[in-house]
């Protein structure tokens, strides 16, 4: 061990307590600790809101839908099905789908629901993995009742359970100028998504079974198109809508929820700036700590200046000093920001109001990269921080700092 690093040792230690860390080198860690987590919970919180959005709206969506001018029905939903699959290669899936408004009526008790029918072969929705009673089955055999799957709290409003019957009243494709269908269908799942505007009005079934309620013969309302890359999604909509012509076009989920994504991007925006002060705050206690070191160990610098200690040497110890604050403060940070999302995330100990965040509980997103940069960036700034004073220290005079100390 060279004596700059035995000497930054024994100045981090208490001289008048037992304990490893003086007083006040405990504080300058526990700032730096308290900055490290804040940072992390707060990048892990909302990348969580972020990802959790995304992949519930995508869910009930795509990354790319498309649609008849005007809601025309799309003809020819096969053929067209095979040549988005064979002409662009970021695409995953292409799901074609109905969906329209309709009246449900349970009982007296009648409400609207938005019925999207899907191919069960081919859907490529994420509503599977948000059932919280019976099975997602749309699937209808023969000599069964069609089937249908709601929302958690659309069957509350209705009163209806797994295995009860609801009566839909469709209006043909013609619009108003239809004549109503009248279809009886057995609800077969119920879902939770914990996005109320979904789960207030969304229902699915058959694709089949919609088109014969809604009176569209062999066509489809669109297609949803799940990508590979989600940031090819407007390369694939323009695309698409050039291959398939009128009256074909294709819109992104950005387009279509532009105000929740620009929401979301707004609120990360200010995020780097103000969290970083909080590592710029935590970083000035090391300077402030340092600094009174130097005060405090004024003769014993001079001591060693006038025993041989370059000016380098002297820099290294505070260097040292400052370095070991920030490892061990940041690496404390690391381990209570893990701590803290990870209960988060397995126990959703914080709840939220599903009409107003879209989710039940704060969403978490664990990421090394978020632990590694916040980690690097505060270990970057408290190297640079301790130059102050360590500067400070080896430029002091050792005949004036023994006689004035």
């Amino acid at each position: 061990m060279s004596y700059t690093s035995f000497i930054a040792r024994r100045y981090l230690r208490s001289q008048r307590n037992a304990g490893f860390f003086s007083f006040i080198t405990a504080i300058a860690i526990l700032g730096v600790m308290l900055g490290t987590a804040t940072l992390i919970i707060a990048l892990s919180v909302l990348g969580g809101f972020e990802q959790e959005i995304t992949d519930k709206v995508v869910g009930f969506t795509s990354h790319v839908q498309v649609l008849g001018f005007q809601n025309i029905p799309l003809p020819d939903y096969e053929e067209n099905s095979f040549l988005m699959d064979t002409s662009f290669p970021v695409i995953s899936s292409v799901s074609p789908f109905v969906s329209r408004e309709a009246l449900i009526k349970a009982g007296d008790a009648v409400d609207g629901i938005l019925l999207k029918g899907v191919d069960p072969v081919r859907d490529n929705t994420k509503v599977r993995q948000y059932i919280v009673s019976g099975a997602y089955d749309i699937t209808r055999r023969q000599g069964e009742m069609p089937k249908l799957v709601l929302g958690r709290r659309l069957a509350d409003r209705l009163s209806l359970a797994v295995g009860d019957k609801a009566t839909l009243f469709g209006i043909g494709r013609m619009g108003n100028q239809g004549e109503p269908r009248v279809v009886q269908f057995r609800v077969s799942g119920l879902y939770e998504s914990g996005m109320a505007e979904y789960d207030e009005v969304y229902g699915f079934t058959d694709l089949t079974d919609a088109q014969v309620l809604f009176q569209y013969g062999d066509a489809v309302s669109g297609y949803d198109i799940v990508l590979a890359d989600v940031d090819s999604a407007e390369s694939v909509a323009e695309g698409v809508q050039e291959l398939l012509g009128y009256p074909h076009y294709g819109r992104t989920v950005f387009d279509t929820y532009r105000n929740l994504f620009s929401w979301i991007e707004l609120q990360k925006k200010p995020v780097p700036i103000i969290l970083g002060l909080i590592i710029v705050v935590a970083t000035v206690n090391i300077i402030g700590t340092l600094l009174m070191m130097v005060l405090d160990k004024t003769r014993e610098i001079g001591i060693l200046a006038s025993m041989g200690a370059t000016r380098w040497g002297i820099t290294r110890i505070f260097l040292r000093q400052g370095l070991t604050i920030a490892v061990w403060g940041t690496a404390l940070g690391n381990i209570l920001a893990f701590v803290l999302c990870y209960a988060q995330y397995s126990g959703k100990i914080l709840s939220l109001p599903s009409d107003i965040y879209f989710m039940t509980s704060v969403p978490i997103l664990l990421k090394v990269e978020y632990f590694i940069l916040v980690s690097a960036i505060t270990i970057a700034l408290s190297a640079l921080s301790s130059l102050v004073p360590a500067r400070l220290a080896s430029r002091l005079h050792p005949v004036t700092a023994i006689r004035f100390s």
